[in-house]
């Protein structure tokens, strides 16, 4: 896995977003958030997500879904239950991922980050194929950007603590950070 000179991952499928724009300065690709979505909520496998993302999700069909009605969001990113990634926003462009948000005092992570959402939510874990999707993902993020570290990879509730909770507590930060030093060496 590879991200392409159009900024996109080879080998994924692609779905624009319209809810992206331009990054101030598309070189400042600095830090990766990890987020978890279900729509509706706790329900998995819907096309709530894709359609959340392109401005074609029918909030009638669910109660839980009516406080989403006119809300324009994206991520770069989006892994499903079985590992199967969808992308909707080329990294060097600005998805809107991470709203009011901050990082090493950097407000507005939007302008510098790439979103990537899980299929999920806080109490249920994530799939073996999630996580080995992410690290492969994040493997190719690390050595296209060279502003990127694994220090840099974080979760939503750090860039918006008391706002947000995502991924949860059930994330396995150890084992995605090992699993992405496994794929960085060999």
């Amino acid at each position: 896995m590879h991200v392409r000179d159009d900024h996109r991952l080879a080998r994924t499928r692609f779905v624009r977003s319209p809810n992206a724009n331009a990054r101030p300065d598309p070189e400042d690709v600095s830090l990766i958030v990890v987020h978890g979505i279900s729509l509706p909520p706790g329900e998995f496998g819907t096309g709530a997500v894709e359609a959340l993302f392109t401005n074609s999700l029918d909030v009638h069909t669910d109660s839980r879904l009516a406080d989403l009605e006119g809300v324009t969001v994206s991520a770069h990113l989006f892994i499903d239950r079985r590992g199967r990634t969808t992308q909707f926003v080329p990294f060097d462009e600005r998805a809107w991922h991470a709203g009011v948000s901050a990082w090493r005092g950097r407000e507005g992570c939007n302008d510098f980050a790439i979103g990537i959402e899980l299929e999920g939510e806080d109490d249920r874990p994530y799939t073996r194929a999630q996580y080995r999707r992410l690290a492969r993902v994040l493997a190719a993020l690390l050595e296209r950007y060279p502003r990127l570290s694994r220090a840099a990879i974080v979760g939503h509730q750090e860039i918006a603590p008391g706002r947000k909770t995502d991924p949860g507590p059930l994330f396995d930060w150890p084992h995605v950070l090992e699993a992405q030093f496994v794929t960085e060496a060999g």
